[in-house]
């Protein structure tokens, strides 16, 4: 069995302001720096053999600091860019709201029928997630292993691993620096033709 670390970066500025970051790359604040220490702290007795984190800054930031508290590896996990929110990025989440409301209401019934302005589909980022978790899960069949990554990405490598509904990416929970830790048979995973 293979124990995957779900690890939520640690916070920055536009996730206290309630702004849409996408694939913005904003860095952790003072508050998450700390949120990521301690989850660090926290995963002390889970064995970790290395922490892998997508190129956004906040996610990279969170898993350096994971890596260096526990002594592992820290590596990139390449071509995993965030959902690129387009236009949204930047803006307040009560002002997508405002301005585009039944936008902003199907983005939370069904997010995967949306295109934010200029932006992607969430589909796109799906693919990414799935490709690099079959590769992990190729590459690591037992132990543990962490994987920092930020919303909705979270939301979907959960989705993923636990077979489960996606749900409403505006109120996917924050709990900014916390971790879920999912029990994954790689093998039967993979089997099963993800």
């Amino acid at each position: 069995m293979l124990n995957i670390v779900l690890i939520r970066p640690g916070s920055t500025d536009y996730d206290l302001q309630q702004r849409v970051q996408g694939s913005l790359d904003i860095p952790l604040n003072k508050q998450g720096a700390t949120e990521a220490a301690q989850a660090a702290e926290q995963l002390r007795g889970k064995r970790m053999e290395v922490v892998y984190a997508p190129p956004s800054q906040p996610a990279l930031e969170t898993a350096e600091i994971v890596a260096k508290t526990l002594g592992i590896k820290r590596k990139k996990l390449e071509r995993l860019n965030n959902l690129n929110q387009g236009l949204w990025q930047g803006m307040l989440v009560r002002d997508v709201r405002h301005k585009q409301p039944k936008v902003y209401r199907q983005w939370q019934d069904q997010p995967e029928n949306v295109c934010p302005p200029e932006g992607e589909m969430l589909g796109e980022a799906d693919e990414r997630v799935h490709a690099a978790v079959v590769k992990l899960l190729k590459r690591h069949k037992e132990g543990a292993i962490g994987l920092v990554m930020p919303e909705p990405l979270f939301s979907l490598a959960h989705r993923f691993l636990s077979h489960r509904k996606l749900g409403d990416l505006w109120n996917a929970p924050n709990g900014h620096g916390q971790f879920e830790v999912l029990e994954v048979d790689a093998e039967e995973f993979l089997a099963a033709g993800v």
